[in-house]
């Protein structure tokens, strides 16, 4: 049965779908005819054997209590070793709700209130809240913008971990908002620190599967050390654009955290996944490859095009160079613009909704985050209206 759903040129039309992206404008503060690029969904229909898969499903009419046996795991770790040469274990595998509920439930299983927690900002605006929203202090080991990339202040982090008594860190690994896939040389040094220092290290690799450049490196995988003080963080919902079925595995080889984690998970006194998650998952990590590959070399093209347009018509905008995720990093600086006025800018005269830099932390106060996983068409009307609206 060949894959249907490979038009990713197609513009569907999401309104009235209960989408985020595009049915709560006005209830968000913005205008109702904003063009959105800027939660991280994708506007492509998923492959076909995932569409098929959940009618199946549907079909059956009855959504009782569900889980699933060791044909998911065995699919879940054939997706692992494909993509990335990592061999996993039945035993270490914790289904959850979503990345950030696993975040959450990490910060309380391995640190005390009042504690500091070590991010590298700018990052995912969730890493903060979970860490401030559990009685924690976020410590930010601040990434280093130089030529257009970001680096790691190694030295930084050291001193940060010894002064802050930290036991904690939160790795985005690939970089959520910044675009960095981290080399192997990169990880290991924070390897390294951690293991030097005791502190657990809870990878969020949900954007693991788009590496552009360079290769995505499981963290826990490069040493087996690594291994015992780590908690991956992974899920079908970036890759496959199923976020709205909540569903993530997470990985723990060392049973003492693993059940320090669980236990703060059946705390919550959640249990059962959602069937149509644990449904979507298998048909995805099974018969997923085309849909995958194909829907990369469209996002690396749109990738190209906003880099390529921003340069030669939007003077004063450059794009931080580019490694993994489908989410670009413009950088406004050299306009000089407040914080206010840019939005002025990017809100109400180009009518674009994309993400404030400030929201990842002070260090992307003049950046805008842009979701470039959307048919070229909208891509393209929106770099015009940005274009015009600065220009004018």
């Amino acid at each position: 049965m060949p894959e249907k759903n490979l038009d990713f040129d197609r513009i569907i039309d999401r309104r009235n779908t209960k989408s985020i992206k595009y049915d709560l404008a006005a209830k968000r503060g913005m205008p109702e005819d904003i063009l959105p690029l800027w939660v991280a969904d994708m506007d492509f229909q998923v492959s076909s054997y995932i569409q098929e898969a959940l009618i199946r499903q549907t079909e059956h009419g009855i959504f009782g209590y569900s889980d699933v046996g060791e044909e998911y795991f065995e699919i879940v770790k054939g997706w692992m070793k494909r993509r990335h040469g990592w061999d996993v274990e039945g035993d270490w595998l914790v289904k959850t709700p979503g990345v950030v509920f696993a975040l959450s439930l990490a910060v309380k299983a391995f640190t005390e209130p009042g504690d500091g927690v070590l991010i590298q900002q700018p990052v995912y605006g969730p890493f903060k809240e979970v860490v401030e929203v559990n009685g924690r202090r976020t410590v930010s080991n601040t990434l280093v913008y130089k030529e257009h990339k970001y680096f790691m202040d190694f030295q930084d982090f050291e001193e940060k971990i010894v002064k802050e008594k930290i036991k904690l860190f939160i790795l985005c690994n690939p970089h959520n908002p910044v675009g960095r896939v981290w080399t192997k040389e990169e990880l290991m040094r924070v390897g390294d620190i951690c293991q030097k220092h005791h502190v657990i290290v809870v990878s969020d690799e949900i954007h693991g599967d788009f590496a552009f450049k360079g290769k995505h490196h499981v963290f826990a995988g490069l040493k087996k050390e690594y291994g015992e003080f780590t908690v991956t963080c992974t899920a079908p919902s970036k890759t496959f654009n199923l976020a709205g079925l909540q569903l993530s595995n997470i990985f723990i080889s060392n049973p003492d955290l693993r059940k320090a984690f669980c236990r703060q998970l059946h705390i919550t006194t959640y249990s059962e996944i959602n069937v149509m998650g644990l449904v979507a998952c298998e048909a995805a990590y099974k018969d997923g490859d085309e849909w995958y590959q194909a829907m990369m070399k469209y996002v690396e093209g749109n990738i190209a095009f906003t880099k390529e347009y921003v340069e030669k018509n939007i003077p004063g905008v450059t794009m931080a160079e580019h490694e993994g995720t489908y989410l670009v990093w413009l950088d406004f600086r050299q306009l000089g613009m407040s914080r206010e006025e840019l939005e002025e800018v990017i809100v109400h005269k180009a009518r674009l909704w994309l993400n404030d830099g400030a929201i990842f932390g002070e260090s992307g106060a003049g950046f805008q985050r842009v979701n470039v996983a959307c048919p070229r068409k909208i891509l393209e009307e929106a770099l015009e209206r940005m274009k015009r609206a600065l220009l004018a």
